[in-house]
């Protein structure tokens, strides 16, 4: 497709932006200068590494600046004349004076059917909550996070058991077609925006490790959420205290079971089940867990992991 001859300037920085990015380019609108967050130290090596962003821009060879502080960059952003700013999971908070340089303003794509799950995790959020629907927001920015008139959105079904990083990719194509549909409407001043509902808004948060502790006196299905929602990050984990050492282990794949009288046992309490499953007593039900993962080791599906720690069941998590 024949890229169009508007000057564009995208800011993003993490996989979410890359995505964003990579599906307008082939809808047609590749930017002329990407604002991305300096390359960063990462892992046990500290191998400098740049942002998703940055390697999309590369591959397409569009201009790249990486200010520490966005304002550094103003002489950057005014000097191209742009048309537009596209703006797609930002690490930085842009002020005004940046956000009213195009001609045609600045346009943020916000992966939720906004009001609904504003903020910094929505797709954590929406899984977490069970919400049975979602999609991509595409809004003219304003000076409240999340809170500018919607200018197109679009809606998906989730699928059963779909977890963030499938939830995650599928919402960036989607944010980066809409994108490349919404831009030239936008332009030619055919759409009009639509003003959030104040009263419907709710709020995500910035996820935690500690976030990652289960709680299982919560329900199962709660749980089971959680481990989808929170993979890879921030995991969903438990500890396990064997004879003098507590043993961290992470779940990593797991169902509600529903099939039995779980109303015996001490909440999380470890047992076996029938079919020689793994199952947790919870709150409300059990949670049968197929794939896990000890402190330092690989992960294991439960049936090895039950051969290997006999003495895990039984026992009682915290």
């Amino acid at each position: 497709m024949e890229n169009s001859k508007e000057k564009i300037i995208f800011i993003g920085t993490p996989e979410f932006g890359a995505i964003v990015l990579e599906e307008m380019i082939k809808g047609g609108y590749t930017p002329v200068l990407v604002v991305t967050s300096p390359d960063k130290k990462v892992g046990r090596k500290q191998i400098i590494t740049p942002p998703p962003v940055k390697k999309i821009a590369e591959k397409h060879d569009i201009a790249v600046v990486q200010p520490e502080k966005i304002k550094d960059a103003i002489p950057q952003i005014k000097n191209i004349n742009s048309d537009l700013i596209i703006i797609a999971a930002s690490s930085y908070i842009i002020p005004k004076e940046i956000l009213d340089i195009p001609k045609y303003g600045s346009l943020n794509v916000h992966p939720s059917l906004l009001p609904r799950w504003r903020g910094p995790s929505p797709v954590q959020f929406t899984i977490l909550n069970g919400d049975e629907k979602t999609g991509v927001s595409v809004m003219k920015v304003a000076e409240k996070v999340d809170a500018g008139p919607i200018v197109s959105q679009e809606e998906i079904i989730l699928k059963e058991k779909e977890t963030y990083t499938q939830l995650h990719n599928k919402l960036g194509e989607l944010g980066g077609k809409l994108l490349a549909e919404t831009i030239p409407k936008w332009m030619k001043g055919e759409i009009e925006t639509k003003d959030q509902n104040e009263k419907e808004a709710t709020y995500s948060k910035i996820l935690k490790k500690e976030d990652g502790k289960i709680d299982w006196r919560k329900p199962a299905e709660e749980i089971e959420r959680q481990i989808r929602a929170f993979s890879p990050w921030p995991g969903s984990f438990t500890f396990w205290q064997r004879s003098d050492k507590l043993i961290k282990i992470e779940i990593l794949e797991a169902r509600a079971y529903k099939n039995i009288n779980s109303s015996n046992y001490q909440i999380g309490k470890t047992l076996v089940a029938p079919q020689n499953h793994l199952c947790i007593q919870t709150g409300k039900e059990f949670l049968v867990v197929e794939k896990l993962q000890m402190e330092g080791k690989k992960e294991m599906n439960s049936e090895d992991f039950m051969r290997g720690f006999s003495d895990f069941i039984g026992t009682i998590l915290s």
